[in-house]
């Protein structure tokens, strides 16, 4: 089974603790959390443009596009560029937890999810935090930081 993944959905995934839109969409999204643990880590995903598994029941949902679709690819291409993802590429959930903990720094972080609503709540930074423990990474070098070529200026208003 291949799943289709929005690129900033891999760190939401991860950090997922049971909050969303609507009850149908925590619902939804507990059930694919579950299945990815269960697989321990096999599924196979693909990054996609658009609509994903995780944006079926979601209410910003319109078609295959996001209410907020303009600012949702800035997010997704700000996740893609720091995971080295873009498109059609595949990887299992163990391989995309693995390029979190090693491609994802703590300022990269908060470059990436910069104006999420739900960055403040601190689940996302400390899901973080714990995959480098996991992984026993040193993704904080200088060299995982940011590209100078993009501002930390586009929000995330439906993620």
């Amino acid at each position: 089974m291949t799943l289709p993944f929005r690129a900033h959905h891999f760190l939401c995934t991860a950090a997922f603790r049971g909050a969303g839109y609507s009850p149908q969409f925590v619902h939804h999204y507990t059930a694919l959390v579950d299945t990815l643990s269960q697989e321990r880590g096999t599924t196979r995903l693909e990054v996609v443009a658009d609509a994903d598994t995780i944006c079926q029941p979601c209410p910003h949902r319109t078609g295959t596009q996001c209410v907020a679709q303009a600012r949702i690819q800035q997010l997704d291409h700000r996740h893609g560029t720091v995971l080295g993802l873009a498109p059609g590429d595949q990887l299992t959930w163990a391989e995309a937890r693995r390029r979190l903990a090693e491609q994802v720094s703590l300022d990269q972080f908060h470059w990436m999810c910069s104006g999420c609503r739900w960055k403040k709540l601190g689940v996302c930074e400390d899901t973080l935090v714990a995959l480098h423990q996991e992984f026993q990474t040193h993704a904080f070098a200088p060299e995982h930081r940011p590209p100078q070529t993009f501002t930390a200026s586009a929000q995330c208003v439906a993620s």
